[in-house]
């Protein structure tokens, strides 16, 4: 059987693509040196930043952006793929993005996904969220080419829509990453068994890099970074918000015998939507 190695660094993100690359550098190649073929990092890797105004100030273009820059190089110095969780940037039209990045061995880029549902909740803790208010959501679901195989790509919230992933299993993902920034309430309550029902749904690997801890802006993030494999189990777990890197091998046959096992991705049927309840 073959198999390919990813790992997921779990970050503590700062405040700037500076600080924010420094971070995350030395277990990026710890990641390599370890035999990753695939490395992934969270939601926000380039930067976190709470201040409205300062982070509109920092955000840059993709191709700008020195965290983007700087894991382009490493990708290509390690000669190994890299998945930015997610980069904060400026779209063409002026607008923003929370984009994801597959960097190739080479430091191509070779895709790119624009978060599609955006994080806007008011949590029985008082927390509250507009991600809208700061990001346009994108239009398309996308399917990667990767060390391990066709790559489906989310972000974090994304995680809540399984007809997305339904709709990456489908067009033939064998892995999924979710690459996170969750909040600690939600992290607590609904991380694992949301990512465990997405795997056993899809019968695809799970790849859910988090980020993790108290951060320097003063958000809190929920960690425990995950692997799960297409049957549900956990292959690798952090246990605890610490930067670190928890990796697992991947192997296309158990994507097959899964859906094979559990063929719901293709016993699915149209119906009529139910009536309003009164």
């Amino acid at each position: 059987m073959t198999t390919a190695r990813v790992a997921l660094c779990q970050l503590r993100t700062p405040a700037t693509q500076g600080a924010a690359l420094a971070h995350a550098e030395p277990l990026i190649r710890q990641a390599a040196a370890d035999g990753a073929a695939l490395i992934v990092t969270p939601e926000g890797s380039n930067l976190l930043q709470r201040d409205r105004a300062r982070l509109m100030q920092a955000i840059q273009p993709l191709e700008a952006d020195s965290f983007v820059v700087g894991v382009r190089a490493l990708a290509a110095e390690l000669k190994v793929a890299i998945l930015i969780g997610s980069a904060l940037v400026r779209r063409d039209d002026g607008q923003c993005a929370n984009r994801e990045v597959l960097v190739g061995p080479d430091g191509a880029i070779v895709a790119t996904y624009d978060k599609i549902h955006m994080f806007d909740v008011d949590l029985p803790t008082g927390e509250r969220h507009r991600e809208s208010s700061l990001y346009t959501p994108g239009e398309r679901a996308v399917i990667a080419p990767s060390p391990i195989g066709a790559l489906g790509l989310t972000v974090c919230y994304d995680v809540r829509f399984p007809g997305l992933f339904a709709a990456l299993a489908r067009a033939g993902a064998v892995a999924i990453s979710v690459p996170a920034a969750f909040t600690r309430p939600t992290g607590e309550a609904h991380w694992e068994t949301l990512l465990r029902a997405r795997a056993i749904e899809t019968g695809a690997y799970i790849l859910a890099a988090a980020q993790g801890g108290l951060h320097e802006d003063g958000r809190g993030t929920w960690g425990r970074s995950m692997i799960i494999g297409p049957w549900g189990q956990v292959l690798a777990r952090a246990d605890d918000d610490e930067p670190q890197v928890i990796a697992a091998d991947i192997a296309a046959d158990e994507v097959m015998k899964a859906r094979a096992s559990i063929p719901n991705l293709v016993n699915g049927r149209d119906y009529a939507a139910p009536e309003p309840a009164a």
